[in-house]
């Protein structure tokens, strides 16, 4: 009888195993169906403490220098005060004697160093240092998913120029946007859209800035627009394409691409598709790819398949794509 209770308890124990061997490792949580963008959106992005992005000569010496500090380290606290952003830090910077204990990160190591100060004569603090606590541009908005309100933009990281550097941030946020005008591309030469966003027509907050995009939470009211089916990498093909973006004002529209190479190597996240313009009315207004159409979805048999993330700046007509569903996970992390 034991015997026979020790043989249903190991039949029972390799069922157990086979079941938990098959489950899956992940489920992923975003809908088989998401609202495309195209929109053009102001983007407001506070990094995480304030971010020395250059040095400049106080009498005969670099403060700066003498310290330790170098452009792209992020201050936290001075004297043991956190700040956050400049006003805080002017604020214990001005509270100092002649030096100050600056603790900082470099490279997601934290350390600390000794900033002497110097007061001029209107009693101004000369520190040293150049630092900005926050980035603002524009992009395009590349989904948003209808059941979590989870949104990405962009599909690649957003660069602070000083430094060269991703910008790590705190948080961020994202709003309404006009497209006023359009300055070509030309070959060598990528083109830019100019355009304006109300700072008081907030859509959406911002949570991660990733080399696959911008991402966050959507707050403003859904736009009532048709949902696309997302598209797997492997129904991605060669082939007639249309791009949706914005050239003038807030109109979304189609535009005719033509995608000529798929790269299903995984470990490349933003250079999943080379295209080509082909339509003529965006060639004529653009001169191709433009910085500010990153972001701008890609759709293929009536499915979003991938995002806009670089231009080829030898030949601006033609441009690299993400693929959706790498930009779809990256925002559920």
């Amino acid at each position: 009888m034991f015997q026979k209770f020790l043989k249903n308890l190991k039949t029972s124990t390799i069922i157990i195993l086979l079941s938990l061997f098959i489950m899956p490792t992940s489920i992923l949580a975003y809908s088989e169906y998401v609202i495309p963008g195209g929109e053009n959106i102001g983007i407001e992005l506070n990094s995480k403490g304030v971010m020395i992005v250059g040095l400049y000569k106080v009498g005969n010496d670099y403060p700066g220098k003498k310290a330790n500090l170098k452009v792209g380290d992020l201050i936290q606290s001075v004297n043991g005060k956190p700040v956050s952003n400049i006003d805080e830090l002017v604020s214990a910077i001005n509270a100092s004697d002649d030096t100050a204990d600056i603790t900082y990160m470099r490279n997601h190591t934290k350390a600390q160093t000794n900033l002497s100060l110097t007061k001029d004569n209107q009693g101004v603090c000369k520190t040293g240092l150049y630092v900005k606590d926050s980035i603002s541009g524009i992009g395009t908005l590349s989904f948003i998913d209808p059941n979590t309100k989870l949104f990405g933009a962009l599909g690649h990281e957003i660069i602070e120029k000083a430094t060269g550097k991703i910008l790590e941030i705190k948080d961020g946020k994202i709003f309404s946007s006009d497209v006023t005008s359009i300055e070509r591309s030309e070959n060598g030469t990528p083109g830019e859209k100019n355009a304006t966003f109300q700072t008081d027509q907030q859509t959406g907050t911002v949570k991660e800035n990733t080399s696959q995009g911008i991402f966050g939470h959507y707050t403003d009211t859904l736009p009532t627009k048709k949902t696309y089916k997302v598209a797997q990498p492997s129904e991605v093909k060669t082939g007639s394409a249309k791009l949706l973006t914005v050239l003038s004002g807030t109109e979304v529209k189609e535009y005719s691409i033509e995608i000529t190479k798929i790269n299903n190597n995984m470990s490349q996240k933003n250079k999943n598709i080379l295209f080509s313009i082909t339509d003529k009315t965006l060639l004529d207004t653009t001169g191709g790819i433009v910085q500010g159409m990153s972001g701008s979805p890609i759709i293929q048999d009536d499915k979003i398949i991938a995002v806009v993330t670089h231009v080829v700046v030898n030949d601006p007509t033609k441009g690299y794509g993400i693929f959706i569903t790498n930009m779809l996970e990256e925002a559920e992390n």
